[in-house]
């Protein structure tokens, strides 16, 4: 045939097979090319949440309704199993997630709040808080010191020039350690009383004109258990505590905006800092960062998911999340806390 008169193969029908040439070069391509890795070692797996505490308790169900909800959001959907490990409100747990998991992060944990406060003083158990990979944080665990309505002083700025009883439990309690550090630190005159067990007994005790405040109680608590202070207005909220005021009261200042110079503030910040930590998850030290990164986006997916969100309403929780990088900061900045420092705290501690 004349090369003159061959057919001509028009422009699109060549972009058609070169298109259809580079599908097949790409589908015979390895798959570890677009595989994802953290979706590949979470497929089929099960990651184990412990928590440090009975079952029914309010770090169990908040840790229970995120395992319901958290694993759909983690590349390979692993399920994810609550695993209650009481004993030390945490101590036993941490300890377990340092040094016997496996360190690849099919194990999460939750602890008390003050278990860095603890760490950092001293306290037993054989794990660092610092090297823990924080995911992130469900709600703060909003702590307030109130006054009764009759007291002499309704303020922290009065209870430089008038006496305030407060009442407190055990002397390692931040009801006791954080009026007696504001004493040395800005000149209040708290009369601290220790011995009361739980809140309960210090509200009667308040409420029967036996002492002016609490040290320590739980914002959540005086919602649900004692309304008729707030609609009575039958208290005075005078810190909330922690460096971070909390969402219900904006204009109650936390307690570490009392200090008047750095030292101070550093002192505050770390005799207040379980409300900040709050319910809070922590992965192992040795995760892989790759699967740490996905963990942490995991977790504020899931604290912002609509579903999850009406499961928690349902139950009457709040949500105040918390970036684990934000966690991560909080927990290396009081391990930091100088040694000078450290040491006028555990003065609070003593009888």
């Amino acid at each position: 045939m004349n090369a003159s008169r061959r057919p001509r193969i028009p422009v699109f029908a060549g972009m058609r097979v070169l298109k259809l040439l580079l599908a097949c070069f790409v589908t015979a391509s390895p798959a570890s090319a677009i595989a994802d890795p953290v979706a590949d070692f979470y497929g089929g797996k099960t990651i184990s949440l412990y928590v440090g505490f009975p079952p029914g308790g309010g770090y169990d169900i908040y840790a229970r309704v995120l395992a319901a909800h958290m694993g759909r959001h983690i590349p390979g959907a692993p399920n994810i199993v609550v695993r209650n490990m009481d004993g030390g409100s945490g101590v036993r747990a941490a300890g377990y997630l340092s040094s016997v998991t496996a360190q690849d992060g099919t194990s999460l944990g939750m602890f008390l709040d003050g278990l860095t406060l603890g760490k950092v003083l001293g306290g037993p158990g054989d794990f660092d808080p610092v090297r823990f990979t924080w995911i992130g944080r469900i709600v703060s665990t909003a702590t307030v010191a109130v006054v009764w309505h009759t007291a002499a002083a309704q303020s922290v700025e009065d209870a430089k020039s008038k006496e305030i009883i407060v009442a407190a439990s055990v002397p390692g309690s931040t009801s006791s350690i954080i009026p007696l550090a504001l004493n040395e630190l800005i000149g209040t005159r708290f009369k601290v009383i220790r011995g009361f067990q739980g809140s309960p007994k210090q509200s009667l005790a308040m409420e029967r004109g036996e002492v002016d405040a609490i040290g320590a109680i739980a914002w959540e608590a005086i919602q649900t258990s004692r309304p008729n202070w707030l609609a009575e207005r039958k208290i005075k909220v005078l810190y909330t505590h922690g460096a971070r005021r909390i969402g219900d009261l904006p204009e109650t200042p936390a307690v570490a905006e009392f200090a008047a110079d750095d030292n101070a503030r550093s002192i505050l910040r770390l005799v207040g800092i379980g409300p900040d930590i709050g319910r809070a998850i922590a992965a192992e030290p040795g995760i892989p960062p790759e699967r740490a990164a996905a963990l942490r986006r995991a977790f504020m997916q899931t604290v912002t998911d609509k579903d999850f969100a009406a499961d928690m309403r349902k139950r009457k929780l709040a949500i105040e999340p918390l970036t684990g990088d934000d966690l991560q900061s909080i927990v290396a900045a009081a391990a930091a806390t100088p040694r000078a420092l450290v040491d006028r705290v555990k003065r609070y501690l003593a009888p």
